[in-house]
């Protein structure tokens, strides 16, 4: 079937400021590069930039953060049609610090924000039924109006033939308690065709003692995915989604299928600048792959690369890698 996007994708936006002393502690930042983000914003940026019709579905305040949002989306091409201004609230914003390898502490202003109003209206306003693939995130759920609009929007995907892509996006600090996050991750596992997310964010959408849920990448190894781990990966995918593709950073990613197959994609290995954002580059490669008909290994290895090349840049959605950009570096490195 025809249809006008690939892909819609529904949820935060914020303007992203990240520190431009790369290395300093964050008491000790001077200034900040201003780029756009969150998590569908950029996976809409991002697989735009490799050739998908990708639309946003997500909401500005009536401010200079919402029309510095809404220019940049339009210089990419992304569709911004369906975007609502809701009058009184915030376009929200991001402050990160970079102190490669392992420090990228953000801090978020999302009080009063404009995404999170997203209403039911607002998701029937939108190009659902007319695009191939809905992208909904965690953090949409997690607070009204925007968790019935965002399962509303995964309900009638699913009633039209849409596929659904869950990108599990937890955040800890946008919850009051992170047993709620995973009761209400159940009940959007029950609508998505794919889900994505890292070890933490699976153990975090399945168990319900907070206590529970961390776990370090260290513990994924391949396929081999041992104790409670392996049990929220049945717990996931015992809802009803055909794949969970879990990303592990530099190591291997992981698909696991609803029928019990395993599929390992190997990541590429660069020198880290900054983590942040490559998880939302890796959806937009892997989605990418999905939407192209490629098999499971070929769309996750699409995904590492993306993700590869982001950690070398400064920032996120105004990084992101184009299609020729990305086949090349997959090609410099022995291909698929």
């Amino acid at each position: 079937m025809n249809r006008s996007y690939d892909i819609l994708c529904m949820g935060r936006s914020c303007i992203d400021l990240y520190a431009n002393d790369v290395g300093a502690p964050f008491v000790e930042i001077k200034s900040f590069a201003a780029y756009v983000g969150g998590c569908p914003t950029n996976i809409s940026v991002g697989t735009r930039r490799l050739g998908l019709r990708s639309a946003t579905l997500t909401a500005v305040g009536d401010d200079p953060v919402g029309d510095f949002v809404l220019n940049f989306l339009n210089r990419e091409g992304v569709v911004t049609d369906f975007i609502p201004h809701k009058p009184g609230r915030r376009t929200s914003a991001v402050i990160l610090g970079i102190e490669p390898p392992d420090k990228f502490p953000l801090i978020y202003y999302r009080d009063n924000c404009a995404d999170i109003e997203l209403t039911i209206d607002d998701a029937l306003a939108a190009p659902i039924a007319e695009s191939r693939a809905l992208l909904i995130s965690g953090t949409g759920l997690s607070k009204e109006p925007s968790r019935s609009a965002t399962l509303f929007a995964a309900e009638k995907a699913r009633a039209v033939g849409t596929k659904v892509i869950l990108d599990l996006d937890f955040r800890p600090d946008q919850w009051r308690d992170a047993r709620a996050y995973g009761v209400t991750i159940r009940t959007a596992l029950r609508l998505a065709d794919i889900v994505i997310g890292t070890a933490d964010e699976t153990k975090a959408a399945a168990l319900t003692d907070k206590s529970n849920v961390a776990v370090t990448h260290s513990q994924v190894s391949n396929a081999h995915i041992a104790g409670d781990v392996g049990q929220a990966v049945q717990t996931v995918l015992g809802a009803g989604p055909e794949a969970l593709a879990m990303k592990a950073g530099g190591e291997n990613t992981t698909v696991f299928l609803r029928g019990g197959d395993v599929i390992t994609a190997e990541p590429f290995p660069v020198e880290v600048y900054n983590t942040l954002g490559a998880g939302d580059a890796f959806a937009s490669g892997f989605i990418y792959g999905y939407l192209k008909g490629w098999d499971w290994r070929r769309a996750a290895r699409m995904g590492n690369a993306c993700g590869a090349i982001v950690v070398t840049r400064h920032g996120c959605a105004n990084h992101m890698p184009y299609e020729d950009e990305v086949m090349k570096f997959i090609e410099e490195r022995g291909g698929f």
